[in-house]
């Protein structure tokens, strides 16, 4: 039997529980907001001895993303388990209901209530059931960073600009729940970053394992993409852009073979030679002196 059980109250929380009459002011003067909109929104880490009882369930539909740790929900005689990277959507129901945070491992997770003027509909066109039981889920950024937005807004009073901004952010949100797939990181994107970052180290050295973790990514994926996106493999673009890099160096006055060699992370100038004259098809002294006529 837990002991000690609580609604909230845990170290580090937030918390915002808007006023009913705020929510219903704003739809009588925005009637757009009425489709969705939030009424309670927070982030509970490490919430041991979290314990709910709703014995006639809830209006709202409840989104909890767990991200760390372990939980459960019961609607009804169904049982569920929640581990990390899992998140529900509880729909609005009459029906006992109760939730809380594993014992030896409570969760840590991110909550929204989000009620409308139709919820019924609202998840039937989403296929949002009492038995959907909890979902697995890529590491949901996008949506933390929604979350976020929609927090601090909220958080800077209930003036009808924060209102309404938190409720339209509320949709994107809810997307990136549904549609994870759409809201990856895209493919292009992590490319662009990983040619920019190459560009910053032109001074070091650097492994397909380290920029494929930098995403997240198994090596093997990242250089399969990386290659199809540029035609050539991550390590081969990297010495692409060093003797692009040494190139530009070579074009300077009074400037050694050592020393461009040593700004491009190379410390035997005699492999560097070798390996210029492999790309450039002459070696670095031949090219400065063509640089030079």
């Amino acid at each position: 039997m837990v002991k000690n059980k609580r609604r909230d109250g845990f170290e580090g929380e937030k918390l915002i529980s808007l006023p009913e009459a705020v929510c219903t002011n704003l739809i009588k003067n925005y009637p757009a907001t009425s489709q969705i909109y939030i009424t309670h929104i927070g982030y509970f880490p490490k919430a041991t001895f979290h314990h709910r009882q709703r014995r006639n369930g809830c209006r709202d539909n409840i989104l909890i993303y767990c991200m760390r740790g372990k939980g459960w929900y019961t609607i009804g005689s169904n049982h569920y388990l929640v581990g990390p990277n899992q998140f529900v959507i509880i729909p609005a129901t009459s029906e006992y209901l109760r939730y809380g945070a594993d014992e030896e491992d409570p969760w840590t997770i991110y909550w929204v209530h989000f009620s409308g003027k139709d919820m019924g509909s609202f998840n039937a066109s989403f296929g949002i059931g009492l038995t959907d039981g909890p979902r697995q889920i890529p590491l949901n950024e996008k949506g933390l960073e929604i979350w976020d937005n929609m927090y601090q807004s909220l958080a800077m009073g209930y003036s009808t600009e924060n209102l309404c901004n938190a409720n339209f952010l509320l949709y994107h949100f809810l997307a990136t729940f549904l549609y994870p797939a759409k809201h990856k990181q895209s493919e292009e994107n992590y490319i662009t970053q990983s040619i920019l970052h190459m560009r910053s180290e032109l001074h070091g050295k650097l492994t397909v394992e380290e920029m494929a973790a930098r995403h997240k990514l198994s090596a093997s994926y990242f250089s399969t993409q990386f290659r199809k996106a540029t035609g050539m493999p991550p390590i081969d673009y990297f010495i692409h852009l060093k003797i692009q890099k040494a190139c530009q160096l070579l074009y300077k006055d009074n400037i050694k073979v050592k020393e461009v060699a040593e700004a491009i992370g190379y410390e035997d100038p005699y492999y560097f030679s070798r390996l210029f004259k492999k790309y450039m098809n002459v070696s670095p002294e031949q090219y400065k002196a063509m640089r030079e006529k």
